[in-house]
């Protein structure tokens, strides 16, 4: 990509699309394009065709997704499906018809099986049954991955699907109902802590920027604890707070700040096409952490003094999930940023949201 290129980033505003857009800003990319969601909706097959024909993007980041976590996965699987398909197939097939030199698509680690071998291989693809609580959303990834592939072989395209690991950092989505494990952690240590301290103000604060079911900013006291406790966030008479937590604690994630997958799309952007990478390539940190050590890192990262409590009752999903990066680390790019690092950083973003807003 030249400087004067011209780059589409769909989905600029969600955790992916805004960072790879911070990202080319800060390197002087002067013709970047995006568009809000109500001036475009790529769902929609005729939008997203007048769109590529008055724009005529050359570098196109399909970062937009409808994304979410285990409980959401699991409650609108059609969405989840039906969505991603729209979107994906809307913006490869635009791509293609209207001349874009370069698509990266950015899929999920989600699209491996669900007892592949760890850390998993790019091959490993299809290889056995996939996690059943997010089979909707793997298969519309799997299915953008093999449309780029396939457009690539028929019409001579240059679209490259990466794969990359759990992510995390500025812009994620804390709706306890919807989002990932991490942010969601995020959010409740932050609740917890502010319970701690009796930090009512806060709490109103965190309910304004994002709504928990049942509380409104101006909820009372006793209203806000009755929720918070349904919620696994508890106080004992004595005042001290207990989380509770989904599942056993046991299985193993890995984790990248956002920031770093936004330097190796555009690393592979830059630098690599089709041919060189193949159907489809990892990123990730080759490194993995259980849910129960992540735990204890966000007790250590938000200073939170109080009891963490794990509920069995509650889904696990995949054992272990951990990327082979060999691929992506034999072009080049390696991670930066550490667990610990990015926790800090992401922890005091959030905190710095909450505490800018008003009741």
């Amino acid at each position: 990509m030249e400087k004067s290129s011209k780059v589409y980033v769909a989905g600029h505003k969600g955790l992916v699309g805004s960072s790879i857009l911070r990202l080319l800003k800060s390197r002087s990319f002067g013709n970047l394009i995006f568009r809000e969601l109500k001036e475009l909706d790529l769902e929609r097959q005729s939008d997203v065709e007048d769109f590529f024909k008055a724009e005529r993007p050359e570098y196109v980041f399909l970062a937009a997704a409808k994304v979410g976590g285990i409980m959401a996965n699991k409650t609108f699987p059609a969405e989840f499906i039906y969505n991603n398909l729209l979107i994906q197939v809307n913006v490869i097939n635009a791509s293609y018809k209207y001349g874009v030199k370069k698509l990266l698509f950015l899929g999920s680690s989600c699209i491996y099986p669900k007892f592949a071998p760890q850390p998993m291989k790019e091959e490993y693809l299809l290889g056995s049954a996939l996690e059943p609580t997010n089979e909707a959303y793997a298969i519309a990834k799997i299915a953008g991955l093999k449309m780029c592939r396939y457009y690539n072989e028929q019409y001579g395209t240059n679209s490259i699907s990466v794969m990359p690991t759990n992510l995390y950092g500025p812009n994620d989505n804390y709706d306890l109902d919807k989002s990932h494990v991490l942010p969601a952690l995020i959010r409740k240590f932050s609740l917890a802590v502010n319970l701690e301290n009796s930090d009512w103000e806060n709490i109103r604060k965190d309910i304004s920027f994002s709504p928990v079911s049942g509380l409104q900013p101006d909820s009372d006291e006793s209203m806000i604890l009755k929720v918070l406790n349904k919620i696994g966030i508890s106080r004992d008479k004595d005042g001290k707070v207990t989380i509770k937590l989904w599942g056993s604690g046991e299985p193993k994630r890995e984790f990248l700040h956002v920031d770093d997958l936004a330097e190796a799309v555009v690393f592979l952007m830059d630098n690599y096409n089709y041919s060189d990478i193949g159907e489809v390539i990892n990123i990730g940190s080759g490194e993995d952490i259980s849910i129960r050590e992540l735990a204890e890192t966000m007790k250590i990262v938000t200073g939170f003094k109080g009891f963490l409590k794990w509920d069995n009752s509650k889904p696990d999903g995949t054992p272990r999930k951990l990327l082979n990066v060999n691929k992506i680390k034999e072009l080049g790019w390696q991670f930066r940023i550490s667990l610990l690092e990015g926790l800090g950083r992401t922890y005091k973003n959030y905190r710095a949201i909450i505490d800018e807003r008003s009741v």
